[in-house]
């Protein structure tokens, strides 16, 4: 799955498909946001205190990490610059889709009590102690998160004379020809 287009609605509102369907259209709003971007588009920065257009792109993945990380209960350690430094934009984009991906795989079908059990557990380094917090977070945390920043992509784009590809229909989450 790319997400050039949205998937098919799951087969009912359950719990878990409703996340799933959330995730589906934030990896399918993050893969046109971040399609066909130009160098002059990743080193766009608004201001001076303003993160870059590639500083946006870093934050949204450390972002898809704490969203994959949550359905396993697994600790999400924060990253450093030189944690990065290591990924491309282009492997930096794959992997933050894949951890979408990944991460509404982990929550599709699931019921209102396994996603209880969810937990969005940070740390600030391996040896820091855990903070962990219900799966709410997740959602008003890292979820609305990255679809915010995902509009800034957006509208940096257009800034920089790039916008996203006119025949992409959000509503309907695929192109029209």
């Amino acid at each position: 799955m790319s997400y050039k287009q949205i998937p098919d609605y799951p087969e009912s509102y359950s719990s878990g498909n409703i996340i799933s369907r959330l995730l589906d259209s934030l990896g399918n709003r993050y893969y046109w946001a971040t399609e066909n971007l130009s160098d002059k588009d990743l080193q766009y920065q608004p201001s001076k205190e303003a993160m870059s257009m590639y500083k946006t792109i870093e934050h949204i993945y450390w972002l898809s990490i704490l969203i994959v990380n949550a359905p396993q209960n697994v600790s999400s350690i924060r990253l450093t610059t030189d944690d990065l430094s290591k990924f491309t934009f282009d492997s930096l984009r794959e992997e933050t889709l894949n951890n979408i991906k990944k991460a509404r795989e982990l929550c599709c079908k699931k019921t209102e009590e396994e996603i209880e059990k969810f937990n969005i557990i940070i740390q600030n380094d391996k040896d820091a102690d855990k903070r962990e917090f219900p799966f709410w977070h997740a959602i008003n945390g890292p979820l609305s998160d990255t679809l915010y920043h995902t509009g800034q992509i957006v509208s940096f784009r257009r800034t920089t004379g790039n916008p996203i590809n006119s025949k992409y229909n959000v509503f309907l989450g695929k192109t029209i020809e």
